[in-house]
């Protein structure tokens, strides 16, 4: 994972939809389509979102200090709930009480349909290039990882790249929504078809806030490392001199690029309790050269002549 790539998703997918934002509000006030102000506090709420992903990175990348030794990687698990709460009110909220309000007869009406179209063929452009630059940033980490596309996006715990990501896979997907309402509006006459445009846009926003704001949950309790590390991690410790055996590994993710190792490991009866230090700092060293991501390694040796924890760290 990068920190400078994520940067250029999130800047990328700000500034498209920004620009947007405004744009659909327009078309959508010229059309009298509710589809299309579904779009802009969709875009609204992603414009909104950019700025707080962006915030994260700057914040999270702060040193440790006394009061938080670890860091601060996981505020941008924060920042990313406060996310996932934008996209509820800003964009779901409204999108449905709009779409509501069309379907019942109390909204609509409009003539300048080929802006809403324009806009939404701009959209298509601007979202389609913030969408291609997530999916490069995904293909890059896949090539230094050796992953398949769909288990990285799975599995990676930069939240702040796959909430990118993911809201720009629901922005296209809510042009083609918007797109179909303005359409069945047209070829039918009725205001309901652009209302549930509305409503089904809404309702992808309520399922995208559900998702950010179980990965972040998730993600902010303390994830592991994925099972690749932690075999990474294992098969180091054992292949350690005088390590007999891990009875114990734990793992644990503070923010995307920092992980923290805990491990209970068995030494060999004949290793001096100075030298059973002397291979925990070996271990230590080779993991961060294996895993650069691992930040700190505490070993617990369970042989009787080196008692107490031998605590390797350099933040």
């Amino acid at each position: 994972m990068s920190r400078s790539e994520t940067t250029k998703t999130v800047l990328v997918a700000g500034a498209a939809n920004f620009i947007l934002a405004i744009a659909k509000l327009i078309a959508g006030l010229l059309a009298g389509s509710s589809a299309m102000l579904a779009e802009s506090a969709h875009s609204v709420a992603d414009t909104i979102n950019q700025g707080f992903l962006f915030t994260s990175l700057g914040r999270s990348e702060r040193p440790p200090d006394r009061r938080h030794p670890f860091g601060y990687g996981n505020e941008r698990y924060v920042w990313s709930l406060l996310a996932a709460f934008g996209i509820f009110v800003a964009g779901a909220g409204f999108s449905i009480f709009e779409g509501l309000l069309t379907m019942t007869g109390h909204g609509g009406g409009g003539s300048t349909v080929w802006l809403a179209y324009a806009v939404l063929g701009l959209g298509a452009l601007l979202e389609g290039t913030s969408w291609i630059r997530a999916y490069y940033q995904a293909r890059k980490e896949t090539r230094d990882n050796g992953r398949d596309i769909v288990d990285h996006v799975r599995t990676s715990p930069d939240l702040t790249f796959k909430t990118a990501l993911f809201e720009d896979t629901a922005a296209m997907i809510g042009l083609a929504i918007a797109a179909g309402g303005l359409v069945m509006r047209q070829i039918t006459g009725s205001e309901f078809w652009d209302g549930l445009a509305s409503v089904l846009i809404g309702l992808l926003l309520v399922f995208l806030a559900g998702w950010i704001g179980k990965e972040s949950m998730g993600l902010l309790i303390g994830r592991a490392a994925d099972p690749a590390a932690q075999r990474t991690i294992r098969a180091e410790i054992l292949a350690s001199p005088g390590v007999t055996g891990v009875d114990e590994l734990l793992t644990m993710h503070f923010g995307p690029e920092q992980i923290l190792v805990a491990a209970k490991v068995n030494f060999s009866d004949d290793i001096s309790a100075d030298r059973a230090e002397d291979v925990a700092g070996e271990i230590d060293r080779r993991l961060r050269e294996r895993l650069p991501i691992v930040r700190h390694v505490f070993l617990d040796p369970t042989q009787r002549a080196a008692p107490g924890v031998i605590k390797n760290s350099s933040g």
